[in-house]
């Protein structure tokens, strides 16, 4: 029987559960045995107090265990790898990162979420794509990464249901931003889904959950000790996210600038995460080369093409149409001009985000529809020059009122200064 009601006492009183009691909490959940009232009181008193390393281990185990597990390495005879972003403004990396990676050689295979709030999801960009399924039986997902080397798909329900009902609770009783939770969630996702090799982005600043580089560094330690706990290699990658990544926020604009870098073309600060992320992963896979040899292999498949070619083999596989003048087009096209000259000293994240969503290329419930056409290009960022009257950003919008209202909100996301700005790289630190 689950002492539930003692559990939560001891949690609130500072105590640290034992393995066996804590299992039994979460799999009664999942079960169904123990009432949402109950587990959201948990959640609070884990808010409050934390969990302790040992407990948080138990609990992402006691997540896995609620569902089905896939063995993606044993199924295929390789080194399997994934990577991860815990979220921000205009994060496309793993559209572009998938592609060559498995140019390279290496399987990536990946379960991905979709966008709520501010943040992009990788599922809303790649159903933009015509045709795009995010759905495949976990045999079509196997099968696709041993022949394209590569899929990206949506969570199956049977995959930690624990943490599904666990994140649905959170989200409406104000207990999402906890440490402990959050590393749980992601790692119980990423090592149910089997890869033995994981890069995790975890974002930094004003577009980002983890607003500061300490509690950044925080996460990431919680989730590399998870990985290494699991038998996994795990490296976090602390990433700037005070400003937008890349150019583009909106589903079909991010799938275009995804391509457009694994074609060479992309942005310089997103090209350079990608090829970070990129050299991690390749040093991380049975190729048994290191970070410099990964880079220089990475940076040769978008150059001789190899690694469009497979972006093009994994779309079609998964029913989508690899023509790029299929994805869909905002019929409003609306420029911001620039107030004055000056340089670019603060681009904020979260306000173009919100513009974003606004838009309707975000949600602001799950329950809302996504329109994947609209957002922003951002001409303009961090350190740029810029002269006034000249365009800053360009709302693709519905409508021209929904266009206007979205620029008032970009232009305020801008601050031009006279004096130039020192430069920062997009990737702060890593973990592992």
């Amino acid at each position: 029987m689950i002492r539930a009601a003692e559990l939560i006492q001891r949690k609130r009183d500072g105590e640290e559960l034992p393995d066996a009691d804590l299992t039994e909490l979460i799999l009664g959940y999942a079960r169904g045995e123990v009432p949402d009232y109950q587990m959201a009181a948990f959640c609070m008193a884990v808010f409050f107090r934390g969990l302790s390393p040992r407990e948080t281990y138990v609990l992402t185990e006691a997540m896995i265990r609620s569902g089905e597990t896939i063995d993606m390495s044993g199924a295929l005879g390789r080194k399997v790898v994934d990577k991860h972003s815990t979220g921000g403004v205009g994060d496309k990396t793993s559209l572009a990162v998938a592609p060559i990676v498995a140019a390279c050689g290496v399987p990536l295979g990946k379960m991905s979420g979709r966008g709520l709030g501010h943040t992009g999801g990788t599922l809303d960009q790649l159903e933009s794509i015509p045709g795009y399924r995010t759905e495949l039986s976990l045999d079509e997902f196997i099968a696709q990464v041993r022949e394209v080397g590569t899929a990206i798909i949506g969570q199956t329900g049977d995959l930690v249901p624990a943490d599904k009902l666990l994140y649905g609770l959170r989200d409406v009783t104000a207990t999402v931003d906890q440490l402990s939770l959050i590393a749980a969630s992601i790692m119980s996702k990423k090592l149910a889904a089997g890869a033995q090799a994981i890069v995790l982005d975890v974002k930094v600043g004003d577009g980002a959950f983890m607003k500061t580089l300490e509690d950044a560094r925080h996460l990431a330690e919680a989730m590399a000790s998870l990985g290494e706990q699991a038998g996994r290699d795990v490296v976090c990658l602390l990433t700037d996210m005070d400003q937008p990544l890349g150019a583009a926020v909106g589903n079909s604009l991010e799938v275009l600038e995804a391509l457009d870098t694994v074609r060479g073309r992309g942005p310089a600060d997103f090209t350079e995460l990608v090829l970070d992320a990129c050299a991690k992963l390749l040093a991380l896979s049975d190729l048994e080369v290191g970070e410099a040899e990964g880079r220089r292999r990475a940076e040769a498949a978008v150059a001789d093409g190899s690694a469009e070619a497979v972006w093009r083999r994994w779309i079609e596989a998964q029913g989508g149409t690899a023509d790029e003048s299929a994805l869909p087009v905002a019929p409003v096209q609306h420029e911001v001009a620039a107030p004055v000259g000056g340089y670019v000293s603060r681009l904020g994240a979260i306000r173009v985000g919100v513009a974003a969503v606004r838009l309707g290329a975000g949600r602001r419930t799950k329950d809302d529809a996504i329109d994947h056409a609209v957002g922003v290009v951002l001409h303009a960022k961090r350190g740029d020059r810029v002269e006034a009257g000249l365009p800053l950003a360009t709302i693709h919008a519905r409508d021209e009122d929904a266009a206007r209202h979205a620029a008032d909100e970009v232009l305020a996301a801008y601050e031009i200064e006279d004096a130039e700005v020192p430069e920062r790289p997009v990737l702060l630190e890593v973990v592992g």
